[in-house]
């Protein structure tokens, strides 16, 4: 039986991969969209006005930037010394698609990658010209120059469909990617805690953005547990490690809820993220639904969770940026 021995959740957002000054590059973005915050939609001004009690400003310094970008790099660090100390043969990393490789004509609620090569080409001039302001900045960060190939592991991919199947998932299977790049969440993973020397893998994409179908919290814990069935199925002697990739609240950044969220990790109690309304999981907030099988995984293993850090990148006074979250279980 194959054993998981290790757990890793990280954040992925382009900040991560961008200088601080690049940061406010996105404010543009910003200022122009709707934001989801506590349920309800929000204005850029709007958020201004609401939060300015929080004196946010403090963290918008160049100084208060500069820390927070070394403290997610030193995290980041730790996740790959430990990644590497583990001796992992193979990994299953939880993400979602960005309109990366699914489009508005088909967007799976869930879905397994089955195929033996996962590929991440750089994108074609026409496709940069398609990123939203900003992000084009960020696209090294998950694309090697000149593109990569990765390994998959069918067999072990394969043995999480059939018992996810019998669990009453009905799975989207992909041999290949419909679209030659590999979503960032994936991308992030491979070439930042991987160090462009990942691992034969197994992406699982969870549909955590876009309506009508995005899979509820209790979904997205009780798929988790169907994976770690299927993982436990295969017949194999691998040492497996669990990522997921995303989050935490963003584009908004909510701290109350990424503490809430921490602490039903630490008390291994997923029920009080169940009882927060579905309209909280929206925007870049929703990826906490990729942590959410992992969490539950690892609370059935009985895998300690380590907190390696907890930083909210701040880039406007709307509170507009990416809080970043860093966690190991083993």
């Amino acid at each position: 039986m194959a054993e998981i021995v290790l757990g890793i959740g990280t954040s992925h957002g382009p900040m991560l991969v961008t200088g601080t000054e690049q940061w406010a590059s996105r404010i543009a973005f910003d200022k122009s969209v709707k934001h989801a915050w506590r349920g309800g939609e929000w204005s850029f001004d709007q958020l201004v006005e609401e939060r300015a009690s929080e004196r946010l400003d403090q963290h918008l310094t160049k100084p208060a930037m500069e820390a927070h970008n070394k403290r997610c790099q030193d995290a980041l660090d730790n996740l790959a010394d430990v990644f590497a100390e583990a001796r992992i043969d193979v990994a299953v990393i939880f993400g979602n698609d960005q309109m990366e490789i699914f489009d508005d004509r088909l967007i799976p609620a869930f879905s397994v990658f089955y195929g033996d090569t996962i590929t991440n080409y750089e994108f074609p001039p026409e496709r940069m010209a398609q990123l939203p302001p900003g992000i084009e900045l960020s696209v090294p960060g998950y694309i090697p120059a000149g593109g990569a190939e990765y390994r998959g592991q069918p067999d072990l991919a394969k043995a999480i469909i059939a018992q996810a199947m019998q669990d009453e998932f009905d799975l989207a299977a992909m041999k290949s990617l419909p679209k030659p790049e590999t979503p960032h969440a994936f991308g992030f993973v491979y070439r930042r805690i991987m160090r462009d020397n990942p691992v034969p893998s197994v992406p699982l994409l969870i549909n955590t953005f876009y309506p009508p179908n995005q899979p509820r919290v209790s979904r997205c814990y009780d798929f988790g547990k169907a994976v770690l069935r299927g993982i436990q199925s295969w017949e194999s002697d691998a040492r497996v490690a669990v990522f997921a990739s995303g989050g935490l609240t963003h584009f908004v950044i909510d701290e109350q809820l990424d503490q809430l969220f921490f602490d039903a990790i630490r008390d291994r109690d997923i029920s009080r993220i169940a009882q927060v309304s579905e309209k909280v999981f929206q925007d870049g907030t929703s990826e906490l639904k990729n942590w959410i099988p992992l969490a539950g995984m690892m609370a059935e293993l009985g895998l300690e969770p380590n907190f390696v850090d907890y930083v909210p990148c701040y880039r406007s006074a709307a509170g507009t940026g990416n809080a970043m979250g860093f966690v190991t279980w083993q």
